[in-house]
């Protein structure tokens, strides 16, 4: 007599071939997945979403912190309009997206590029790189203070031994947006070198060495092998980048207040003078609400032409 060994039971298919039967039947398959997930979703859902509708709610109300909020529909959005720092903040946020593209979004390529083309200390230099993003932000912000300082700043008894004169870096309104713009630059690269490092590992060996071997120079392998390959990651950081420049806080705040003048007054520092000191939240709401959606805007805007230009 031979004897068989039972096959496994298979979960039973949907006879119906429509959505709501497929949905049950992955439902039934991946339950024990999503509850060991539902913890995590509502923890994320908590802290995340929940401000998140909280601030569209309030960006149509008047929020008041002692008694009950009243609804004021566009009011706030119509005020937005009539603000008079409306069009400089706006202004100082392109001009801070632009600096930083300018000044500071192919510092971490070529450094990347630098320590993949070296032969020994490879190690080193991507901690000596990575040591910048290690110290905490305002620590750095006001160490940069001093580097800064008209009087006694390092930077200018360094450009004083070549005879130039002393610089108002954070007091000039011509100055103090590229100051700031070296600041951040200085205090990210390191991570965006790190994350273009790890990209350049992922290219083949064979194609350097087939390029070596044919004699191209390393000018001609970086522009053929090296800049194609960043390409897509270098697509994602643009966008990454001029999204948290213009939603940058801490360097203005802690430097300048938005000063001299509102040379360096930014939308979210806008916002949080309107909503914590001025206690206007739902005024501050709206414009929470305007920075995402153009935000959004830009990023859509700017994947579309992308992938035209990809497709060409």
């Amino acid at each position: 007599m031979r004897l068989t060994l039972a096959s496994p039971m298979k979960p039973p298919v949907p006879l119906r071939n429509d959505w709501v039967s497929r949905v049950r039947y992955h439902l039934s398959r991946q339950f024990a997945a999503y509850l060991f997930l539902l913890p995590a979703l509502l923890t994320f859902a908590l802290v995340a979403w929940y401000p998140i509708t909280q601030a569209i709610q309030m960006s149509f109300q008047d929020v008041r912190l002692a008694g009950e909020s009243t609804w004021v529909g566009l009011k706030n959005f119509e005020l937005m309009g009539k603000d008079p720092a409306l069009g400089v903040i706006w202004a100082n946020a392109l001009q801070f997206a632009v600096l930083s593209l300018t000044m500071g979004y192919g510092v971490p390529i070529f450094l990347a590029i630098l320590i993949r083309e070296m032969r020994n200390a490879k190690g080193f230099f991507r901690v000596v790189y990575f040591l910048p993003t290690v110290v905490p932000i305002s620590i750095a912000v006001i160490v940069w203070r001093f580097i800064f300082d008209p009087d006694a700043g390092f930077l200018n008894s360094f450009l004083k031994v070549f005879g130039v004169e002393a610089q108002k870096w954070l007091q000039d309104p011509n100055l103090v947006k590229p100051s700031m713009v070296a600041i951040m630059t200085w205090a990210a690269f390191g991570t965006t070198t790190l994350i273009y490092l790890s990209s350049l590992q992922e290219i083949p060996t064979e194609l350097y060495e087939a390029a070596e071997l044919d004699g191209a120079p390393p000018l001609a392998r970086v522009r053929f092998i090296t800049l194609p390959h960043l390409a897509p990651i270098m697509s994602l950081l643009l966008i990454l980048q001029v999204m948290a420049v213009v939603q940058v806080f801490t360097e203005p705040f802690l430097l300048t207040k938005g000063g001299p003048g509102r040379a360096t007054l930014t939308p979210v520092l806008h916002i949080y003078n309107r909503a914590f000191l001025r206690a206007d939240i739902g005024y501050a709401s709206a414009w929470s609400l305007i920075l995402v959606v153009a935000l959004m805007v830009f990023s859509l805007f700017y994947q579309i032409i992308n992938r035209r230009l990809s497709a060409d």
